[in-house]
Parts: C-alpha cells; structure tokens; sequence
C-alpha cells in the first residue's frame, strides 16, 4: 500500500511538499505541479474512509460541484485522479491564512473592511448559486485570505445540488453549528437562503469578534440559532454603522422567506452601506427657539436708556447672527445641490452587453468599472454576466462598479496566439480564462523579436479553463554571410557588427603565402558548442557563436 506523506509523487506528477491542512474525511497537502512548476493543493481522502461509500460519495460531490464553477473568489480544481486506493483532487493553492485566522487575530475587523470581505463571498455563493450549488458549511476556517488580500471561498465538500432533497446520516453534523442556519440546525433541506444566514453569521463575527451564538454543546448552541435572537453587533462594538447591523440582521432572520432572496441582493446593500453608511439613519434635530422682534421691542420700552441701547445692540447681533447662519444654510444647500446634480451618475443596465461597450458606458457615465471573468456555458466570451451595483443605482460619480464578465464556455478552444507579444497573449487569454506560461528559451526565428512562435496546447484544441498555454518567443535570427576570403580581422569586424561571438578559431596551415590570413571555412555553434546546420544566430540566445578556420603559412605562426 502506498504510503500518504512528504515526497509522494501522484501521477508521477503531483509531489507532496508539506501537510497544510485536514478535514474530517481528507488530509491537504502543498505540491509541486512537475508538468507547470506550480504549486498547488492537493485533498486526498483519508485511507480509512477509502471503501466508505458515504465518504467516496461526498469525496465526489466536491469533485462534481467545483468542476461546475469558475471563480475568481473560489478556490477553482484544477485535477481529479486516482493512484491505486488514493483519491485525490488537485486545487489552486492560496498562500495566505484562513479568515478564521485574521478574525483571531485582528477582530473586531474595521466595517469596511468586513463588508468588503462579505462582497466577495458573496459573489463566490452567487456563482455556487447560479450553477445549482448550494454550499452548506460557509464558516470563516473555508474562507481563505490570500497575502495580496485575495479572498477565496474553499470546501465543498458538503456541498449538494440545489433540489436534492438526499442527506447523509452524517450530514447534520458536517458543517460548524456556530454558522448553521435555522433550518439546518432543524434538519430541513438547506437552500441558498441557508447560504445566505451563515454569511450574515460570518460578518457578525468579522464585525465584533464573536459568534452571535454559544454554548457548552453543539445541541444548544443549535437550539438559539432556532429561537433565540442575537445581540446586535451595534451593542457589542460602538460606532458600527446602524445600516451594517440592518443588514446583518436581515441576513440571519429565522425564517429563510425574510432573509435576502439572492446572495447579489445582500452584496447590494452592502456595497450602498459601505458607500453611504448612515443613509436611513433617523437624525433629529431640536429647534433652537428665536427672540421675536416683538420681544426686543417691548423689552426696550420698559427699560432705561442703557438697557435699550444694550438691547439694541443684541438685537443687531443676534441679526447678523442670523444673517450669517443663513448664508451658510444657502452655500450649503448650494453646495448639496451641485452634489446631488452634477456628482451623481445612475448605473446603466450593462448585463449581456460586451465588456468594451460595457466599460464605454461606465465611463461615459463618470463611473469606475472593475473587471472579474467566470467561466459561463451559455452566455459568449466578453458577455456581461453580473453587475454590482445592479440597474438604475444612483452613485456619486468615480464609484466603482464590479462588472462580472463571461469568459465562455469550462471547456473551448485555445485561440491562434502566432505573432502575438507576450502582452497581447495575456490580454486573449484572460478573457477566455486561460494563464499564460512563457518558456524561458527564445527560438531561432524571423519572426519579429518577441513575438510568439509555438504554442502548446496548439490553436484550435480544446482545453479546460483555467488550463496553462505554454508559449515560446522569437528570438529573431542573424543570417551570416559567407566570411570565406575575408582576411580575419575583416572577419571579426563583420561578425562584431551583426553582434555575433566568435567562439574559437582554429588555424589551417598553408604554403601559399597569398591566403595567408584569410578566412578558410565557419561553422555555427550553439551555446553548447555543438556545430549547427544552417547558419542562422538567436538574437536572444547568448552563448552561440562561430567557429572559423584560417589559413597561416607553415611554421609563420601569426
């Protein structure tokens, strides 16, 4: 039996680094991919649960769920394979922490912050969402922080299709019961609105440090998510925003029909309270009561001289008091008019259109666009496929808004990348989900320098998403004259001029005194020495060079 641990090599490709992680059924480990240099994460399936069925099933399920989604803010699979007894799946690696992790260490984590944060899982459940996923175990130990600040939705390992009503026996008890919604902590089939409750009990954590709900066992901890309701974060940590605990609140309502009908709707309104944090907050204000004229008047009958003249004095004041609180009333109310007029933009309807007539229209509007791509079976590369913040959305102009873009189908056809720059390569791919490698040798070629000169996989096949496409560049190429005749120091000021290395020379002895010193015959080497056929010379590829024979009279020397 093959031994799970350091240094196995899976496929005679995957080479274990080092144990990062494990699960109830699986051990994760850092590897090496030896086909790319990459490293990746490799789930393997613990050996005592290698002839459980219930075990390889769900083993499956997460094989199947994340082979239907394509996501910048999910953990995406890249391989599926089987050596001997061991299962495997083979995932991007994130280096970085678990949100559980940051949360332990930094909270309570700045609203803006957590509310970014929350967006992004909650795009990742909106694309789970929309191909029949639902997640089932959202806690912030799945949620992972990359060190560029990244966020990633991982483990679906309990994850099932929307509509089945199937339940493992062990099920119940697979997610964390501190994130359980209502339902699940009942035992009833878990819709995306079960999602949507354990997101809002993440972001109370984010927000205060705490999980809403504790207890000594896992049974009454269960029972508050049913019927108890939970402090609001507000309370727990001042300042918060009013609209931030609104939200949280409406996320983790007991019955699923009060919660947020989609995971994009919750995203919404977190985008508008991260914009706008105190928008329907209720401010009252205390009117400040005025001396009537009347009053001043009468107060100046029944007093002496001084007092009338002090009197009179007030009254200026308190006039030109109010003078000046009216004039800044009317700048600012000037000011508000200008910002509500001529700093708002309205977001436009952009869904199904192309991504540069999408932009043109953000822009054109005064707003910010923010590509992300995912892979997407029925909408074409470049299509539209999600906005944030959606349609008719009023924002102050320069605001971002997040545009999901359509990079075509999971598997489709690598596109012709010939005579392509590196850049422009990187530009293709990226909207059609592909990552490109660049080979570190240049190729002997006429193509211009830099330029892309073979592929692999070639134009035309059919590759999954997300796959490599190893390209190589031109060098460019010198072709050398004949140099036969030329004496040799005009041999080396040509060879100087075209940049190409003489890498030795050997001489050819001679009676005729006439051709003494001339060049006899050239061969081309590569860097390594070995004599080329044809005579050409990488531009790039320092290290090769000519080898020339001259002729020297017997026993002159030079």
């Amino acid at each position: 039996m093959i031994q799970i641990g350091t240094g196995l090599k899976l496929d005679d490709r995957y080479e274990l680094k080092e144990q990062i992680g494990h699960g109830g059924m699986a051990l994760v480990y850092r590897a090496v991919d030896h086909r790319t240099g990459h490293d990746v994460a490799v789930k393997i399936l613990k050996p005592e649960y290698a002839r459980d069925q219930e075990f390889l099933e769900r083993f499956d399920w997460e094989a199947a769920a994340a082979s239907k989604m394509t996501h910048h803010n999910i953990v995406n699979l890249l391989d599926v394979g089987q050596v001997d007894s061991i299962r495997y799946l083979v995932m991007e690696y994130v280096r970085g922490k678990t949100l559980k992790q940051v949360i332990e260490e930094k909270a309570p984590l700045p609203y803006d912050i957590a509310g970014q944060i929350a967006i992004r899982i909650l795009s990742a459940l909106q694309h789970a969402h929309n191909n029949g996923i639902i997640h089932r175990d959202i806690k912030p130990q799945n949620i992972l922080v990359h060190s560029e600040g990244h966020i990633k939705v991982a483990d679906f390992g309990i994850a099932r299709m929307e509509g089945d009503a199937t339940q493992n026996k062990s099920d119940s008890v697979m997610g964390s019961v501190y994130y359980f919604s209502p339902e699940q902590a009942t035992g009833q089939t878990v819709t995306a609105a079960g999602d949507i409750y354990s997101v809002g009990v993440v972001l109370y954590e984010m927000l205060t440090g705490t999980v809403p709900f504790d207890g000594d066992t896992p049974v009454a901890v269960a029972l508050q998510h049913v019927s108890v309701e939970p402090r609001p974060v507000t309370d727990l940590v001042p300042g918060i925003p009013a609209s931030m605990e609104r939200i949280v609140r409406k996320a983790m309502e007991k019955k699923p029909e009060n919660r947020y009908q989609s995971a994009m709707e919750m995203a919404q309104d977190l985008h508008q309270a991260l914009h706008d944090p105190r928008r329907d907050w209720s401010v009252t204000t205390q009117d400040v009561p005025i001396p009537m004229i009347s009053q001043v008047e009468n107060t100046n009958q029944t007093s002496g001289g001084t007092d009338r003249n002090r009197t009179k004095w007030m009254y200026r004041g308190i006039s030109a008091l109010l003078a000046v609180m009216m004039a800044l009333i009317l700048a600012f109310g000037v000011y508000k008019s200008y910002d509500m007029i001529f700093n708002v933009a309205t977001v436009p309807y952009l869904i199904n259109e192309y991504e540069d007539k999408a932009v043109q229209l953000l822009v054109r509007s005064g707003l910010t666009p923010s590509i992300t791509r995912t892979s997407d079976d029925e909408k074409p590369a470049g299509a539209v496929i999600m906005q944030n913040p959606g349609y008719d959305v009023r924002l102050k102009k320069g605001d971002i808004v997040y545009l999901t873009v359509s990079t075509g189908p999971v598997r489709q056809e690598v596109p012709d990348l010939s005579g392509k720059t590196e850049q422009e390569a990187r530009e293709i791919l990226s909207k059609v989900g592909f990552t490109l490698l660049v080979l570190p040798e240049r190729e002997v070629s006429r193509e211009n320098v830099g330029t892309i000169v073979r592929q692999s996989p070639r134009a035309g096949e059919i590759a999954v998403q997300n796959g490599i496409i190893q390209v190589a560049l031109s060098g460019g190429c010198v072709l050398l004259q004949d140099l036969t005749g030329y004496s040799y120091n005009e041999a080396l000021g040509i060879l100087e001029q075209m940049g190409v290395e003489v890498k030795d020379v050997k001489d050819m002895p001679v009676s005729n005194e006439a051709i003494d010193g001339t060049v006899a015959s050239q061969q081309y080497l590569d860097k390594n020495g070995n004599i080329l056929e044809n005579n050409t010379y990488t531009i790039k590829n320092s290290g090769a060079g000519v080898l020339l024979a001259v002729f020297r009279l017997e026993g002159g020397g030079e």
